[in-house]
């Protein structure tokens, strides 16, 4: 075993996911009824995939989510103090918002585009799903959205990970802190120092990472297995072609245009925070890893990636647009609607409304999902037919969703000239190895 002690910890991942992966499909092919091991049928499999898979799969997951809230206030503290201009912290803010809304609007055409020359779901017949009952959501108003960025009490928000309030909240502190000057520096040198100790957390955390993983994947697979996927191919099929895409076309060009950086080196730099952002699920959760990826791996200056990390988690979801935009033309097609070029712009609109105003956690797109096919009058209850593939969808655009984060943290960076182009250039810069026995 000298090799796994030596590996990196993306390797390690990696293989983790590939042997969850297996055990899964196998448990699943052993004591699946129909495709699916439902909870209650058989006692072996309750153990493993509802216990033991389960528990320390979610056990991970809540680590993570730990390390967010402290994470965010601290390093987001110091990179305000980093920046130490106001005007400055205002482009990067301005630049962080234009960017993330154009990648999400770009993202959910595309969708739309690709579904429709597909024609997907056209002659699909309902009966071959199983349908799930979903409660409608309601869109939030520009309005509420602009208010419920400003926290009442910032406590609270911590407490319930609210990211948008928090980042607001966190960034006036760290204004009012330079506005100290000189009496502010010992409050400066605690924030630094807190910032050392989250981040040395998250390398104990880490460390536990290629276990966590290979619960979360094994317990995905043993619930669901493949058979789901036959009667939605063309769904899946789609929605998979438009996030491969957007992540590997899209978002690449904008990076090379607006950066020069090498696609492929970048992709490299950032696969463990894609890797965890699929394996979790959430953009809230792999904030830790997406950061250190960011700073550490492709060479953004910790001012920058502390702000455009945690804020997109919150406000960019081009993976999540996606599923929309896929999602809304199966359902338009299934039932025989022609939502027209109108109906289309009102979903493009709709979905970058939407992903400003709601949290990065797992499941949330399907939320999302409601308020979309509610604005355009289509039957909310469709979207009970893609709740049995969403949980692996969901894993895959949560993936885009964080590459996006990435790709516009290096091009504010960039643009800003705070990218350390040394780091970018060497590859082992920032990989986490563990040599001991």
């Amino acid at each position: 075993m000298r090799w796994w002690y030596s590996a990196t910890l993306t390797t390690k991942i990696v293989y983790s996911m590939l042997l969850g992966l297996a055990v899964g499909l196998f448990v699943n092919f052993s004591f699946g009824v129909d495709g699916i091991v439902q909870e209650g049928n058989n006692v072996i499999a309750d153990f493993f995939v509802y216990g033991v898979f389960e528990a320390i799969g979610k056990m991970f997951v809540s680590a993570l989510k730990m390390l967010v809230v402290p994470l965010v206030v601290f390093s987001l503290i110091c990179g305000v103090i980093g920046i130490g201009d106001v005007r400055v912290l205002g482009r990067v803010g301005s630049k962080s918002v234009i960017f993330y809304l154009l990648t999400t609007a770009i993202a959910i055409a595309t969708a739309i585009l690709l579904a429709s020359l597909l024609n997907i779901g056209a002659g699909f017949e309902q009966g071959s799903v199983a349908m799930k009952e979903v409660a409608a959501k309601s869109a939030p108003s520009l309005v509420d959205v602009l208010i419920n960025i400003v926290p009442t009490n910032p406590i609270q928000a911590m407490a319930n990970g609210s990211m948008l309030p928090i980042i607001f909240y966190t960034v006036l502190v760290g204004i009012a802190l330079l506005m100290l000057g000189d009496k502010g520096k010992p409050l400066q040198d605690g924030a630094m120092l807190m910032n050392d100790l989250m981040m040395n957390l998250v390398k104990i955390v880490m460390s536990f990472a290629p276990y966590g993983v290979f619960f979360l994947i094994a317990k995905t697979f043993a619930g669901n297995g493949p058979a789901m996927f036959i009667p939605l191919l063309g769904y899946v099929a789609a929605l998979l072609g438009s996030l491969a895409f957007h992540c590997f076309i899209t978002l690449m060009v904008l990076l090379k245009l607006f950066t020069g950086l090498s696609p492929l080196t970048f992709l490299k730099k950032i696969r463990s925070a894609q890797t965890f952002a699929f394996s979790t699920a959430s953009s809230n959760a792999t904030i830790p890893v997406t950061l250190d990826a960011v700073t550490n791996r492709v060479g953004v200056h910790p001012s920058v990636g502390s702000f455009t990390v945690p804020f997109g988690a919150t406000i960019n979801m081009d993976g999540t647009a996606i599923m929309q935009g896929v999602a809304t033309v199966f359902i338009a097609n299934v039932y025989g609607v022609d939502l027209g070029l109108s109906g289309y712009l009102t979903v493009i609109l709709m979905s970058v409304l939407a992903s400003i105003g709601t949290a990065g956690v797992p499941g949330v797109g399907m939320i999302m999902l409601t308020m979309v096919l509610t604005q355009v009058g289509l039957p909310v209850e469709a979207v009970g037919m893609l709740l049995g593939v969403d949980r692996l969808m969901d894993m895959c655009r949560t993936a885009v969703n964080i590459t996006g984060d990435a790709v516009v943290s290096a091009i504010v960076a960039k643009g800003e000239d705070k990218i350390d182009m040394a780091i970018f250039d060497d590859p082992e810069a920032g990989v986490i190895r563990n040599d001991t026995k």
